[in-house]
């Protein structure tokens, strides 16, 4: 490898944190090269820079572009193809997300529906599909939350992230708000 030390500890360590995100390590390598790098690099710089296989690396680059985490770029007077990672480090979490919830969750919850709307032949198949109506349930919720927490604005994320356990106050504070003596749960005062 051909970086300086701290760039090295940085893609080192972040290709090996890939193989725990279920990426291989080449792609991690390449991902946190191209994240740190104060420019867009071809194929033939991550070669040289991180002392891989040209293949390698354009396997990478494609599994990147498949993950929408790299951006093509073509530099004037110049064929190859460059890439970059976006700037916005909000876009890049925001990007993840979204590819993961495409592979992970939307095929399980496709699955789980299917399997819901099956009727269940023994008490076995009953059982299992009530153990699964939780899960499904689960998804959804945690679906519907994930679509409203994306469309929210970044410094409002911020704000949401930064709150912390303090959500568990304002819960607290917003159920002894609404609950009025004399009247059912959930009534506000006039």
């Amino acid at each position: 490898m051909q970086l300086p030390p701290l760039v090295q500890t940085f893609v080192l360590h972040f290709g090996e944190m890939g193989s725990r995100w279920g990426i291989n390590r080449t792609v991690g390598q390449i991902y946190a090269l191209l994240f740190v790098s104060d420019r867009a690099l071809n194929a033939d710089e991550i070669v040289e820079r991180l002392g891989l296989s040209r293949s390698n690396v354009s396997m990478g680059l494609k599994e990147l572009q498949a993950w929408n985490l790299v951006r093509l770029q073509h530099v004037p007077g110049d064929r190859r193809d460059y890439f970059s990672t976006p700037d916005d480090i909000w876009q890049i979490v925001r990007t993840l997300v979204e590819e993961r919830k495409k592979r992970e969750v939307d095929p399980t919850l496709t699955m789980l529906r299917e399997i819901l709307m099956q009727e269940p032949r023994t008490e076995e198949e009953r059982h299992a599909q009530d153990r699964l109506r939780e899960m499904h349930d689960l998804f959804e919720l945690f679906s519907g939350w994930y679509s409203d927490v994306q469309r929210l604005e970044t410094e409002r994320l911020v704000q949401l992230l930064t709150l912390g356990s303090k959500v568990q106050k304002i819960l607290e504070w917003k159920d002894r708000v609404m609950v009025v003596p004399g009247k059912p749960r959930g009534k506000a005062s006039s």
